[in-house]
């Protein structure tokens, strides 16, 4: 397909969690700011689609001064906040991020107690799974499925059946993230349980070898060909990345850097650009050089999330 849906101005609605971010410089110091993997995938997506399109975020936040900062922060890039819940008494959760002297990174976190954890089992809630299966794109990520918990994957999993069913395509990042798991099993059966429902696979090889084994890209590719899963990106950082859709496969070199600063959101600027520039009519090649693009870009700057000064600028 050349668009990954038929008509202008999309809307997009990202499902995930926000959580404040500490920086660790090198001399011990910290700078705030708040970040996640759908989230960085969504203030992406939004620059790049402007006002081509519509973003919105689907999280749970608390009544805090860091949950007021997120939803400003988010407002001020153009995302919807109206799919954004507000939990009493209840905080984001939140991470640090060191990295070495090649900007390879490692988290910490603290996020057991999140209000994202409750997102679809509230009362308010309701009226949120509600609208969701009328937007164009639904986009969630393995951290999603962590962080919500049984009963939020299985209501996650009606929204996506019934938003298909009605015309709109399912867009996932496999995010692999162990420590939010009780097992691999566990993951395992969470993933296989929605994969089934995804049009557009964006997806970083080591963490699918991590989680289902696979002894190779071949044998990645064949089962989610396997799973009906129509549109296939395999990430694989510096090199470069495949795509297989409709029968044809492509193979995207990645633009080399010099100096890697941070490799934070490397793969969710990947794929928002991917996304943005699908969305927009891009080929599957075109939309995976934004992708190779703009993740370049990003890991030459601290922290999740670049200035808008330096975004480039897409045709």
């Amino acid at each position: 397909m050349s668009e990954l849906i038929s008509h202008h101005h999309p809307r997009v609605a990202l499902i995930g969690e926000c959580m404040i971010e500490l920086q660790q410089h090198a001399n011990g110091s910290l700078q705030q700011s708040f970040g996640g993997d759908t989230l960085n995938t969504a203030v992406y997506l939004a620059r790049m689609l402007g006002g081509a399109g519509q973003v919105d975020y689907v999280t749970a936040l608390g009544d805090d001064s860091f949950s007021d900062a997120m939803c400003k922060d988010w407002a001020q890039e153009r995302i919807g906040l109206s799919k954004v819940q507000r939990l009493p008494g209840r905080l984001p959760g939140l991470y640090c991020i060191q990295t070495d002297a090649h900007g390879e990174r490692r988290f910490l976190y603290w996020r057991n107690e999140a209000a994202v954890r409750d997102c679809f089992t509230t009362p308010a809630a309701a009226p949120i799974l509600a609208a969701l299966p009328d937007y164009d794109v639904l986009y969630f990520s393995g951290i999603t499925l962590a962080v919500l918990g049984e009963q939020g994957r299985a209501r996650l999993l009606s929204v996506l059946v019934e938003a298909r069913a009605r015309g709109a395509r399912v867009a996932f990042d496999n995010n692999y993230r162990p420590r939010l798991w009780d097992s691999v099993e566990q993951a395992r059966t969470a993933y296989l349980m929605c994969l089934p429902q995804v049009d557009l696979a964006l997806l970083t090889e080591d963490d699918e070898r991590a989680l289902f084994g696979y002894a190779d890209t071949e044998q990645l590719l064949a089962a989610y060909r396997q799973m009906g899963v129509s549109e296939v990106v395999v990430k694989r950082g510096a090199e470069s990345c495949l795509v297989e859709t409709q029968g044809e496969r492509f193979d995207i070199p990645a633009r080399p850097v010099t100096r890697v600063i941070d490799t934070t959101a490397a793969g969710d600027s990947f794929s928002a650009a991917y996304l943005a520039q699908r969305l927009k009519g891009a080929s599957p090649r075109e939309a995976a050089e934004a992708g190779h693009r703009l993740a370049s870009l990003v890991i030459q700057h601290p922290g999740a999330l670049i200035p808008k000064s330096v975004m480039p600028v897409f045709e």
